[in-house]
């Protein structure tokens, strides 16, 4: 059998955070949950705990620890967080993964504050130049985890990482949470998915999606 991983939910009290959360909770896996306010935190692994018996999940107050404890951590933060993000758990994160979910919009949402030589995803990676960073969920809305299925279409995620065996650790991760994994390259080709998220709130607004969109690639 399997050894049960631990992830560590950074930022795990936000929409997209709480989704990812409560979606990783249905799988093989150990939960730490990390807030700005440690109470939310454990609020929010109580109310896991209620709906689902099985979910092995606490809300921890020290990142530190969490982070030391983890085999997988997640940055469910904004991009503008992840750098204080990064300066926190840069020891602790030494030949881990780490997944990036941030989109890096501007305040209109009609771009990206990041060049186009460069992405959020791959910023991270600098920071934390001895974890193995990975894009992931950033393509899905926080609507989604409870709505994987849209159109009787399983919503693709894509993925994207520079180390072979982190992208399988992360399809699953993907999969647990209801989507169908598309692993995309390496991480450069995060500048592109990350613009197909600015592509997909932009079509979303002019057409009232109300958040619950997303892609999906057909093929024979």
């Amino acid at each position: 059998m399997r050894t049960k991983q631990t992830i560590a939910v950074i930022g795990a009290t936000g929409n997209m955070g709480s989704a990812i959360s409560k979606s990783l909770a249905r799988g093989n896996y150990r939960l730490l949950l990390i807030a700005g306010k440690p109470e939310e935190a454990k609020t929010l692994a109580k109310q896991i705990r209620k709906e689902n018996d099985a979910a092995d999940v606490e809300g921890i107050e020290c990142s530190v620890e969490a982070t030391w404890e983890a085999d997988i951590i997640i940055a469910a933060v904004p991009y503008a967080a992840e750098k204080a993000v990064a300066e926190k758990i840069r020891e602790k994160a030494n030949q881990k993964i780490v997944i990036s979910i941030s989109n890096p919009l501007n305040s209109t949402y009609d771009g990206l504050v990041t060049s186009p030589d460069t992405s959020a995803a791959e910023e991270l990676q600098k920071l934390l130049p001895n974890s193995k960073v990975v894009k992931a969920f950033n393509t899905t809305f926080a609507a989604d985890f409870f709505t994987p299925v849209i159109d009787g279409k399983q919503v693709d995620a894509f993925i994207a990482g520079n180390d072979e065996e982190a992208l399988k650790t992360v399809s699953e991760l993907v999969s647990t949470a209801g989507f169908n994994p598309i692993i995309a390259g390496e991480l450069q080709v995060s500048r592109t998915l990350e613009n197909m998220q600015l592509l997909l709130i932009q079509i979303g607004l002019k057409n009232n999606y109300n958040w619950l969109a997303g892609w999906k690639i057909l093929h024979n």
